[in-house]
């Protein structure tokens, strides 16, 4: 229980580097360094030719959960009844025999007058 509410309310985010239509590098919590085939803005201002850039980034944010509510304040008729018929099974689940009971204590083993088993024995030579 406690994992789904660190889950729940943990905010993150997903950075994705594309060269082309080609997921390269995908980042959690930081920014995706790429590929290192970004293109550098042209030094001259007057430059009128300029080539489109084939990299792209993408980022997801996962926000979080701010706010917790729980309330107990009206608690239904069937809630009660199945927390109290949980908890009375889950007690009774671990209680143990007061003895070790068998049911073969008052039959004696039969007496064997002959090893049946060494009569059937046959041995290859």
């Amino acid at each position: 229980m406690a994992f789904v509410v660190l889950f729940s309310t943990m905010s993150f985010s997903l950075n994705m580097h594309y060269c082309g239509d080609t997921l390269v590098e995908t980042a959690i919590f930081n920014k995706a360094k790429g590929c290192g085939m970004e293109m550098e803005k042209p030094a001259k201002e007057g430059c009128t030719i300029s080539k489109k850039n084939c990299c792209n980034d993408k980022q997801v944010l996962v926000d979080g959960q701010n706010e917790l509510q729980i309330q107990f304040d009206t608690i239904s008729l069937e809630q009660q009844v199945f927390i109290a018929s949980f908890v009375y099974s889950y007690m009774n689940l671990f209680q143990g025999l007061d003895s070790n009971i068998s049911s073969y204590e008052a039959y004696e083993p039969p007496l064997v007058s002959k090893e049946i088993f060494k009569l059937d024995e046959t041995y290859l030579i």
